[in-house]
């Protein structure tokens, strides 16, 4: 497994938990602090810690220290990333679609010119 591989597999990895995604859209609207991020979830502030150190690890956030306050951001480019990897899937389903698109077509004009 290469760098990337790592990269993409450590952001599908924080992906997969809603809380973590849940973050994540917290941190679109800009930095927040830990107290902050944990407000909203029933859990202790060691289990947000603990999800935030996941997002760090994948890159997804940077946490900062502001004399006591200490911010976390978003950082967006590892789901850039992981859009692209899925768009070359995307890719694929559609022209998936379309030959099937076209296959049903081809027996809707066969079944009108039977019906005739």
């Amino acid at each position: 497994m290469n760098l990337t591989e790592d990269k993409l597999d450590a952001t599908f990895a924080a992906l997969a938990d809603p809380t973590r995604r849940a973050i994540l859209r917290r941190l679109t609207g800009g930095a927040a602090s830990v107290s902050a991020l944990a407000e909203p979830f029933a859990m202790s502030m060691p289990a947000v810690s603990k999800h935030l150190r996941v997002l760090q690890r994948a890159g997804l956030i940077v946490r900062g220290r502001k004399a006591q306050w200490r911010p976390c951001t978003l950082n967006a480019k590892p789901l850039k990333q992981a859009a692209q990897w899925i768009d070359q899937y995307r890719k694929f389903w559609e022209e998936s679609f379309d030959r099937l698109d076209a296959y049903l077509k081809g027996l809707q004009a066969k079944r009108k010119k039977h019906a005739k």
